[in-house]
């Protein structure tokens, strides 16, 4: 066999004639049965490494499945390879972009983005604020969950003072705090999504524009409007927290040059790695210029010199780090884990990619693709399909990673086949598999959401008007071929 022969047999998923959907839906359903047991279990643990190991129990149950069905050993071990070989280049960029997060921490960029974004604040326009707020600080930090439990918080004391709904607040924070989980390159699941669908970081956040802007946008236009009809019964005052970060950080719009560098080179399509690294390193030199007593701290010294320095730096890139404020509430929000806070999600995409490649070798993944397809046999019904297998996942398995990962591998092959580039699929993995994890009460999302906020799933559901709405604007634009790219059109970007 050529080179070539074993590339193109590579990008194809096998596909064994023997396997009836019975038998191509038993290790999906023993994952999901699994998955959410563990889940019960572990709670919010179950994401430090208990799902990961359930993964490649899944996989064992799809490898007794090809046993079964005559599928060798080495076949399944060979897609498995392949599998996470495809997978370098996003591992990669994790990696940078929790090195990023660290030097941009240290060097008050992000920091200085919250001090701004908190200014925002106004009482006649309260919960718009809270959407605008929660997405800018969401941008910055690419969580979601570090949102909701810092300044989610803070505007949730505010909104019981002035008398305004829990629930409606509630829903005005995770709308624009899962606005930034989705968009910021910071995210874990923003990573992962284009992983699964086989596109590349910053074409995944371009395209996913189309649909979030207009989503964000309605929502903004509903909490105006709810906000100028409902009474305030005393300021909106912030004062205390923006104290706070001035006094912990040397605040300085100057520091806005870095992130407007990094987006110049996204906006002139350098490779994301190229990107990242630049940002990184424009973090570390803006860290030693504007805040060399954090740097010096963190290198373990009073002063600052060449060996703290460069030790306070290589922290901030690698490992925990945090930065102390006044306010206690503040002081989650100010910590980093570098890039060893990316380990657990590389090693979920590890484990996830041996699912899929046995998947793929005893052909269960074509199986169930065709079956999909024989349902809704058009465009629109894929992308239909797509949204209502990760809802669904979110349901039954209980985690949101899952809900991307899974439909992720399943559906890659059958947008090819349409003759759909990868990004359509990361964009609807996103829309329906990441937002609406928050509105399941015992998905670990809406579970930690509810209990963070202290506001429970139903009185926030309707108001958390971006993450229901985001499915069903993605499945608008599928309807109406609306910026649906084509393999032929995405080989000419």
């Amino acid at each position: 066999m050529t080179n070539q022969d074993a590339e193109e047999r590579n990008e194809q998923i096998v596909e064994n004639r023997e396997l009836n959907i019975f038998e191509a839906l038993i290790p999906i359903i023993a994952l999901i049965g699994m998955l959410a047991y563990n889940v019960f279990v572990f709670g919010d643990d179950a994401l430090s490494g208990s799902n990961q190991f359930i993964l490649l129990l899944g996989a064992a149950v799809a490898a007794i499945v090809g046993f079964f069905n005559k599928t060798s050993f080495e076949l399944m071990m060979e897609e498995v390879a392949q599998n996470i070989k495809s997978t370098a280049g996003a591992i990669l960029i994790l990696l940078l972009v929790g090195a990023l997060a660290g030097t941009w921490l240290v060097s008050g960029i992000i920091p200085t983005m919250i001090y701004y974004g908190m200014q925002l604040l106004s009482p006649s326009i309260f919960l718009a604020a809270c959407v605008v707020i929660c997405a800018v600080i969401s941008v910055a930090t690419g969580s979601s969950w570090t949102t909701s439990a810092t300044v989610g918080i803070a505007l949730i004391g505010i909104a019981n003072a002035l008398g305004i709904s829990l629930g409606m607040t509630a829903g005005a924070i995770l709308s624009g705090a899962y606005f930034g989980d989705k968009l910021s390159p910071l995210s874990d699941t923003t990573n992962l999504a284009p992983a699964m669908a086989g596109t590349d970081l910053f074409t995944h956040i371009q395209y996913m524009l189309y649909t979030t802007v207009p989503s964000i946008s309605i929502t903004l236009i509903v909490f105006i409007i709810i906000g100028l009809n409902i009474d305030t019964s005393g300021p909106a005052d912030s004062s205390a927290i923006l104290a706070s970060i001035d006094e912990a950080f040397t605040i300085t719009p100057w520091l806005f040059i870095v992130p407007a560098l990094v987006i110049f080179l996204i906006i002139k399509k350098t490779p994301p790695l190229i990107a990242l690294l630049a940002g990184t390193l424009l973090g570390g030199v803006a860290a030693l210029i504007v805040q060399p007593e954090i740097v010096a701290g963190l290198g373990g010294s009073a002063d600052l010199n060449l060996e703290s320095g460069y030790k306070g730096i290589m922290n901030a890139i690698t490992v925990d780090t945090a930065i102390e404020t006044t306010n206690e509430n503040l002081n989650d929000l100010f910590a980093s884990s570098g890039m060893a806070g990316m380990l657990g999600t590389i090693w979920l995409i590890i484990c996830a990619m041996t699912f899929g490649g046995v998947m793929d070798a005893i052909g269960a993944l074509a199986r169930i693709s065709r079956f999909m397809l024989g349902l809704f046999d058009s465009v629109f019904g894929l992308f239909a399909s797509t949204v209502a297998t990760c809802i669904g996942l979110n349901a039954t398995a209980s985690d949101q990673y899952l809900a991307i990962v899974v439909p992720g591998k399943m559906y890659a092959k059958a947008y090819r086949d349409k003759g759909l580039a990868p990004e359509n699929l990361s964009r609807t993995l996103e829309d329906s598999g990441t937002v609406t994890s928050v509105l399941v009460p015992y998905n670990t999302c809406g579970a930690y959401q509810s209990g963070v906020l202290g506001v429970p799933v139903a009185d926030y559901f309707v108001f958390a008007i971006f993450n229901w709405l985001s499915p069903f604007m993605t499945l608008i634009f599928a309807a109406f071929s609306i910026k649906i790219r084509s393999l032929a059109d995405a080989g000419k970007q």
